[in-house]
């Protein structure tokens, strides 16, 4: 019964491409010449590869017999040959199907990870049973090294399987980057054995707000708790199944705003020493780390600690966004760090700390990254404080979210290592009206009129799930899909090989793929 089903569910998503070639592959390759012909079998294909490859042949078997029904048998001599290139670079590859086999050269173990991922996108089923995968020649690799998708779990909280189904999907469309953001206001997510009250206390809230609403106006509450975390068992398991994904996993860690959550469990930690309860109301709030109080930095420091043994990543991002000084411009102990350090304003005290935070992180062989806050520009309407006059350390990564595009391409020329996710353009909280599926196609991490010479400094793109607004799972897709499609191709496909036509045709493939996930994307996501 489940081959039969297995095999129904591969026609239902492959059916439609008997008479000619498709190539309906997404992300699209940089190169790929059509050829004539196909390579054609039944219900088994045999593989040869060298070892170093046997874990991505392991997870390539589930997914075969999974999805098609196909048998991929081990052979000294297969089918498809999977060999170790010299001279490709890291998730790089070449694919090259005929009539009488496949070829795959890599240089890395991602590269044939993300040949195989083509390959299984390539595979029709034909009327008579058997399979199809047109003959090609494809030389592949990404335009940009950081392809990210970002899950807020601190609003609210989806579990471990739900972020294993998204990591699928990352893997399918060759994304590299899970940006895990886990904690914040409303909830914190992950297990730290040093401050169990994290977790007790601030994990939990007791109600959340339904819906946007102004500031002072009337608001709307699911008036029941919300909350969940993750045991540090359940983070290693989860990071071990991205890393055979060959997907990295950044942890969020908020710091110094987005506090409220760390501070009802440990009212010590802010500057006022308020007693407050996690929040359900969605906004920017005054809780702050009390930066001057070498307790807390301490406190900071242990977290980091035992975060940095469950990433390997070798990169943390601790937010550093939307900081509000109210607490700072009032405690004494601020005041009295600044006449210390020569500090002009409460930005200089930002990044006075950020700066203190990324030589811990160097001690400790990792890299802080932060959104572009971190530099000390005041980007909101909301704020009237002035600049910073620090600079901040050039081992950070400025992870670009608001501003003038101005502020981006000064990272850039100073030479930080910038990742693009520029709100307007990447957030997918944001209505398809606002961003629609064109538009977020059409999105370059590459801003205009950038010198060519600091192009280098652009890391890549993210699109950021932030969860407000989406309590169900079906919430989630609708917001997410197919939008991380067209991202994925943001990352991967060079500029001028890019084509929406034709990506919205490969879509119509994956959607019923979709389908048969129980993945519920946007509907009228075309208009």
């Amino acid at each position: 019964m489940r081959k039969l089903i297995s095999l129904l569910t591969a026609l239902i998503i492959f059916s439609g491409a008997y008479s000619q070639a498709v190539y309906n592959i997404t992300p699209y390759p940089n190169s790929l010449i059509a050829q004539s012909g196909n390579f054609n079998f039944k219900n088994s294909i045999t593989v040869s590869y060298d070892k170093e490859f046997s874990s991505e042949i392991g997870i390539f078997k589930d997914l075969f017999y999974n999805q098609f029904c196909i048998n991929l048998i081990n052979s000294t001599s297969g089918d498809i040959k999977i060999t170790k290139s010299k001279t490709l670079q890291e998730g790089s590859y070449n694919l090259t199907v005929e009539k009488g086999g496949i070829k795959i050269k890599s240089g890395s173990k991602s590269g044939s990870f993300y040949a195989l991922q083509t390959l299984r996108q390539l595979i029709t089923l034909q009327s008579d049973g058997s399979y199809n995968i047109p003959a090609c020649t494809i030389a592949d690799s990404p335009a940009f090294v950081w392809r990210a998708f970002m899950l807020d779990e601190s609003r609210h909280f989806k579990g471990k399987e739900i972020v294993k189904k998204m990591l699928d999907q990352m893997a399918l469309l060759k994304m590299n980057v899970f940006h895990w953001h886990l904690t914040d206001d409303q909830g914190w997510r992950i297990e730290i054995k040093k401050y169990p009250l994290l977790t007790q206390v601030g994990a939990w809230r007791e109600k959340t707000q339904l819906k946007y609403a102004p500031k002072d106006s009337a608001r709307v509450y699911y008036d029941y708790p919300h909350g969940g975390f993750y045991t540090q068992k359940d983070i290693a398991e989860v990071v071990e199944y991205a890393s055979k994904r060959h997907i990295m996993i950044v942890p969020e860690i908020e710091m110094p705003g987005h506090a409220t959550a760390a501070v009802a469990s440990y009212p010590w930690l802010s500057a006022s020493g308020d007693i407050i309860k996690v929040t359900g109301d969605f906004g920017i709030f005054k809780s702050t780390y009390n930066v001057a109080d070498e307790k807390v930095f301490t406190f900071l420091t242990d977290v980091i600690t035992e975060v940095m043994a469950l990433f390997p990543s070798k990169v943390i991002h601790i937010g550093g966004d939307e900081v509000k000084y109210d607490e700072w411009n009032a405690s004494k102990e601020v005041k009295e760090l600044m006449a210390r350090e020569g500090l002009k304003n409460p930005s200089d005290v930002q990044v006075f700390f950020v700066n203190r935070m990324s030589k811990f992180f160097d001690t400790k062989g990792y890299r802080m990254m932060g959104w572009n806050e971190i530099m000390g520009k005041n980007i909101h309407e909301w704020s009237a404080e002035e600049n910073s006059q620090q600079t901040l350390s050039k081992n950070s990564i400025v992870h670009f979210w608001k501003g003038e595009p101005a502020l981006l391409k000064q990272a850039l020329e100073e030479g930080y290592d910038v990742v693009n996710s520029n709100h307007w353009d990447t957030y997918l909280d944001y209505t398809y009206t606002r961003i629609p599926l064109e538009k977020a196609y059409n999105f370059s991490p590459i801003p205009q009129g950038l010198d060519p010479k600091y192009s280098k400094n652009v890391l890549g793109s993210g699109c950021q799930m932030w969860s407000e607004y989406i309590p169900k799972v079906s919430d989630l897709y609708r917001q997410v899909f197919p939008r991380v499609a067209a991202y994925a191709e943001v990352g991967w496909t060079k500029s001028e090989n890019k084509d929406f036509t034709r990506f919205l045709n490969s879509l119509n493939v994956l959607k019923r793929y979709w389908d048969t996930q129980g993945i519920t994307y946007y509907p009228d996501y075309a208009k």
